[in-house]
């Protein structure tokens, strides 16, 4: 197989090179447990350098489209549906050695230090109120790619961390509504609920989400639920029941609040579709957070507005300043456009399928 190598071109040699790979693999060029031509070889077919080479097999290993094997050499390790739509890299791949759930450092690290050098006293200006329009535009495009939620970035807004945005919540719908949660659930979301002043209602949760029956009786006309993997209770939503919070928040006029914390580690080769991929015109406040992904350090949440709700929460709190530092956001803008966010995402689903 030749690939050509524009050396005139934008992109730069080893991204071609990617690009070109994973096409053929993703395409069954090469099948399943189909060996590659080694390092030398397509070093001397191209006419790039055996690092450039290095570099490209690097990044389908880490993405999961190829395996490498100790004096063999490189191997299809791809199968279709099996890990997240490829990205559109830009900077190096992520750190190999990165094991668990935990963000590589190295990437990290070396994100932060590009950011600072890119950016460099654009850092010290204020974030725009609902965030910088780098991330938001990052997180649309990778909740497109990732979740199927097709958003404009002026429906989502940056805040530190869910229990922030929980708040704002709370004053964007009014105090005077009923809040129900999951029962068993995360016991600060009710904490925190009830701090902002409002009266919250447990409802039971069933094998496949609350109970239809609870749902029926409660005079709640919020209704803040945890569709994938619900903690304590590991309950997932199945497709019916998150169609049942969809009409349910139709008959009442209501809304739902879908906290969609821990879904990018589903083992399934297809991610679950979210409730407000079902209905995001009216009636579905969707929520996530970089806190599990990446570290707990990273207090940085993000919620998606559906489009009716805009102009409500621009007169309501608009107003507030976004509490994540821009620095913070940029770096998270960087993670998610260069790829290597949706990469470590992929190293941890395999790993997990392993075990």
């Amino acid at each position: 197989m030749t690939y050509h190598i524009d050396r005139g071109a934008a992109q730069s040699a080893y991204l071609q090179l990617y690009h070109r790979l994973r096409h053929d693999i993703v395409s069954g060029v090469y099948p399943h447990g189909g060996k590659l031509p080694s390092k030398r070889q397509l070093s001397e077919d191209t006419g790039v350098s055996l690092v450039t080479v290095e570099h490209a097999y690097a990044i389908l290993c880490d993405e999961g489209y190829l395996e490498s094997r100790q004096r063999s050499g490189y191997f299809v390790a791809y199968r279709p549906g099996d890990c997240f739509p490829g990205t559109e890299p830009q900077s190096a791949a992520a750190d190999l050695r990165a094991a668990g759930s935990e963000f590589p450092f190295s990437v990290l690290a070396r994100t932060m230090r590009r950011v600072l050098s890119d950016y460099g006293e654009a850092l010290l200006v204020k974030s725009p109120n609902n965030g910088c329009a780098a991330l938001r535009q990052a997180i649309s495009d990778y909740l497109a790619r990732s979740r199927g939620i097709r958003v404009r970035p002026a429906q989502i807004v940056i805040g530190s961390g869910a229990e922030y945005l929980y708040g704002l919540i709370v004053q964007l719908l009014g105090r005077e509504r009923v809040y129900a949660v999951e029962n068993p659930s995360y016991e600060k979301i009710r904490r925190v609920y009830q701090a902002q002043g409002v009266t919250v209602e447990p409802l039971r949760l069933g094998a496949d989400g609350i109970r239809s029956d609870e749902l029926r009786r409660t005079a709640a006309t919020v209704l803040h639920v945890t569709p994938f993997h619900s903690f304590p209770s590991g309950v997932t939503a199945g497709a019916g029941k998150r169609a049942e919070y969809i009409r349910w928040a139709a008959e009442r006029k209501g809304y739902i609040v879908e906290d969609d914390f821990d879904s990018e580690f589903s083992l399934s080769s297809k991610a679950e579709d979210t409730v407000f991929s079902l209905e995001p015109e009216r009636s579905v406040i969707y929520l996530n957070t970089f806190s599990k992904t990446i570290a707990p350090s990273i207090r940085v949440g993000y919620m998606v507005l559906p489009g009716t709700l805009l102009d409500a929460f621009e007169r309501s709190v608009g107003f507030y300043s976004c509490t994540v530092p821009l620095y913070e956001q940029y770096v998270l803008a960087e993670l998610l456009r260069s790829g290597d966010f949706e990469r470590h995402l992929n190293r941890v689903r395999r790993n997990r399928r392993k075990a």
